[in-house]
């Protein structure tokens, strides 16, 4: 197990609710930190209306940069970078996720290989999952140009490079089919679904999202913002034809085909009313064992939904 687990100094911050045991950053951002390591974020730091050291969330390239300098402290990514427009996931709720999935493994589970459906432009689980626990790891995506990023990112990390492989999924209509090799075998697979089931909805999502920040700085609503730039998802990151729940029944059905070729199959489950019509689809196909885990950042909560049809 990787020295990464080593304890987070600077114990004057506020632990965080809900982030799991292992989490590096259950005592928040310690920004001074960050700076140093990478001076870049060092204009998009200053206090907020509390005081306290922030930036500016409702800005992508603060955002951006502000998970580059997380990458690069604490899990010794350099140079992560994402195009304008894609999906730039939270830092430590993505290394939640691995967390519990190395729950659900057990602690005795040597060379732990790992899918990841839909690893986008930021590679975001694989990339955790090699630097904390030293697994093999594979991302599968439609998007050749998220896969070129994601390949410009592990060129750039040699600790990468012999554990993290790219794979293009050909066929929009399938998540295993063409990707898991015939003999082949994973202890798990991870996915982040499209959550909106249109572009328009996705918009509005982001919008949303935009006018509460601006509210929690005190401001109306908010002003000169793009919400494609700011909540950005290229394509089939954000949104697809029918949307998360339609998406999650078929991922179900498509991992009972593969049943022996992966132990668990896990997913992140955004919206909490589609844990239940999915869950009993798992069951219906002949599941094992199926699990929901709750994670918790402040007040937000998701879900993974974990299920294996092993005896």
């Amino acid at each position: 197990m990787s020295t990464l687990h080593r304890s987070q100094k600077n114990q004057a911050r506020p632990v965080r609710k809900g982030l799991h045991p292992r989490n590096r950053h259950n005592q928040g951002y310690d920004f001074p930190a960050l700076i140093k390591s990478h001076p870049a974020l060092a204009p998009h730091v200053k206090p907020n209306t509390h005081g306290d050291l922030s930036i500016d969330f409702a800005d992508p390239l603060a955002v951006k940069t502000l998970n580059a300098a997380l990458l690069n402290r604490y899990y010794d990514i350099a140079h992560w970078d994402i195009p304008d427009g894609a999906l730039c996931p939270p830092i430590p709720g993505r290394a939640d996720y691995i967390h519990y999935i190395a729950d659900l493994l057990g602690p005795e589970q040597p060379n732990i290989k790992l899918l990841d459906v839909g690893t986008g432009a930021n590679g975001i689980y694989p990339i955790l999952a090699c630097q904390i626990y030293g697994w093999e790891c594979v991302g599968s995506d439609i998007n050749t140009e998220s896969l070129e990023n994601v390949a410009t990112i592990i060129a750039n990390n040699p600790t990468l490079k012999d554990r993290f492989t790219l794979r293009t999924q050909p066929d929009k209509n399938h998540m295993f089919e063409g990707i898991i090799q015939a003999g082949e075998f994973f202890d798990v697979s991870v996915c982040n679904p499209p959550f909106h089931a249109s572009l328009d909805e996705a918009l509005k999502g982001s919008q949303l999202k935009l006018n509460n920040l601006a509210r929690s700085r005190g401001e109306r609503k908010a002003k000169n913002q793009s919400p494609t730039l700011n909540f950005g998802g290229l394509g089939a990151e954000l949104w697809c034809k029918g949307g998360e729940q339609l998406f999650l029944k078929k991922l179900v059905r498509k991992s009972q085909v593969y049943s022996t070729q992966c132990r668990w199959f896990t997913s992140l489950v955004s919206k909490a009313e589609n844990v239940k019509p999915v869950k009993k689809m798992i069951r219906k196909l002949g599941a094992t064992d199926v699990r929901e885990i709750e994670m918790k950042q402040g007040n937000k909560i998701t879900r993974v939904l974990a299920w294996t049809f092993s005896q």
